[in-house]
């Protein structure tokens, strides 16, 4: 009776999941990160300017101190103009050490003025000198210094912080893009890291043949689209290793790996390739509407990822050839096609990365990607894809790869140690694991549990089972 409402629910949890479970690292790591902080810069010259304003009569006289950097020269000059706007008299602006202030301090005492308020940065407030410049000079008995007021925040719901975040995990995040088509199918790619190293190589090599930094717009782009098609090509290879020759695609992209990494290393010479023109940052550097390009590239790649799966019958027929090959072959389904296809697209993801990650660090090196292959394959499975095969969503895969993006950024700002980190991912992966499994098992239980000869679906001769 209520199997439609629980198949709903069940559906609704397993999408959504992952999601939450991403909603609660935010908000633990929001709140592990919460600390009292001034501001500085502008932000804290707005701050002492408004306590000024409703603490402080407009007739007081202000000296305004701060250190020499530019930080805090921006401090000076913007509180000083928001203090001169709104009718205050500044006597002077001084920066430097306590005696150089000191020093300043009592020459203004010596020329008959009068110093009310001193304002200065949240650093400088505790300065014993204050003191000292109060009991000793009849001038500044009555002497108020006052600092930016200490505001609460989170270190990890800074906006700069939340843009690291979607930026380190661009490139992860679009190669794992064709890593979820292929665990679908039940297979592997391991050669991710090493085709991402081979791309890069490629498209500084190629673009260093065009000129280096003198290389025109097309001849970067050139150079980026053949890097990927090199990459799509050997994913191809190891696609017909896996689909005709049935080679098991952990052996046969293991092969690819090493094949991958050592034609980066001959490429390149075993050195780094410096020599790219300044506007191919671009891509990896620059930013639209708040966003950098590499995070905008990766919504799209989702995006078609996304269409292409649920929309499109190949798509539909990766799901089936992950479930049951042989039910798909005698259905009519081209199983080698398919499998050509993931491993293709995992090829031309990887390539991708690698043009990105060229971008990002102004060059290549065949050391680049080394263990991606574990955080992209890490990425899908924590996002829900099943390594049993027919599986998966490249959404989920998209907020697994943001669960530890942010898990890492998070223990980073709480100054966790490295090999700590690599025990808390591992558990983290191990825990997704283990859930698939239990789900796994959960359903074929389901399924093989005899019918209720209770319940109306099962008086009408139909049996109960529940929807994958």
């Amino acid at each position: 009776m209520f199997t439609g409402p629980r198949r709903a629910l069940s559906g609704f949890f397993s999408a959504y999941s992952m999601l939450a479970v991403l909603a609660l690292l935010c908000v633990y790591f929001s709140w592990a990160t919460y600390h009292r902080e001034s501001p500085t810069g502008r932000a804290g010259a707005r701050s002492v300017a408004m306590t000024l304003i409703k603490t402080t009569p407009k007739t007081s006289n202000v000296v305004i101190v701060s250190p020499p950097d530019a930080v805090d020269r921006e401090f000076a000059v913007t509180l000083r103009d928001s203090l001169a706007d709104a009718g205050y008299r500044v006597l002077d602006t001084l920066q430097g050490d306590p005696p150089a202030v000191r020093e300043a301090m009592e020459k203004l005492a010596a020329s008959g003025a009068i110093v009310d308020v001193v304002a200065t940065t949240q650093a400088y407030r505790d300065w014993r000198v204050w003191d000292s410049l109060r009991s000793t000079v009849p001038a500044f008995a009555n002497m108020e210094v006052v600092a930016p007021s200490a505001e609460g925040r989170s270190t990890f719901l800074l906006p700069s912080n939340l843009r690291n975040i979607a930026d380190q995990i661009a490139v992860i995040a679009i190669i794992a893009v064709g890593m979820t088509m292929v665990i679908i199918t039940r297979g592997i790619d391991l050669s991710v890291g090493s085709l991402l190293a081979l791309s890069a190589v490629l498209t500084a090599w190629l673009i260093q043949q065009a000129g280096g930094a003198n290389a025109s717009p097309g001849a970067l782009l050139g150079a980026s689209l053949a890097a990927v098609t090199v990459s799509g090509l050997v994913g191809a290879f190891s696609g017909v290793m896996v689909s005709r020759f049935h080679i098991p695609p952990f052996i046969a992209t293991l092969g690819m790996m090493q094949v991958a990494s050592g034609l980066a290393f001959i490429v390149a010479k075993g050195q780094t390739l410096y020599d790219i023109p300044d506007s191919f940052t671009w891509l990896g550097r620059g930013s639209s509407l708040g966003l950098s390009n590499a995070v905008w590239l990766m919504l799209f790649c989702y995006g078609a990822a996304h269409l292409f799966m649920s929309r499109t019958a190949p798509g539909r027929y990766i799901f089936a050839v992950g479930g049951n090959s042989e039910a798909s072959r005698l259905s009519g389904v081209s199983v080698p096609r398919v499998l050509m296809i993931v491993y293709i697209v995992s090829g031309l993801t990887a390539g991708i990365g690698g043009v990105i990650s060229t971008s990002q660090l102004k060059a290549g090196a065949p050391t680049y990607g080394l263990m991606y292959e574990l955080y992209v394959i890490a990425a899908a499975v924590v996002g829900g894809t099943s390594l049993a095969g027919g599986e998966g969503r490249v959404f989920g895969t998209l907020i697994g790869a943001f669960i530890i993006a942010v898990i890492q950024n998070g223990m980073n700002l709480m100054n966790v140690e490295a090999y700590t980190q690599k025990v808390v991912l591992g558990l983290v992966i191990l825990g997704a694991v283990l859930l698939d499994t239990l789900r796994r098992r959960q359903r074929v239980r389901s399924v093989e549990r005899p019918p209720d000869p209770g319940t109306p679906d099962n008086l009408a001769g139909t049996p109960t089972t529940e929807a994958s």
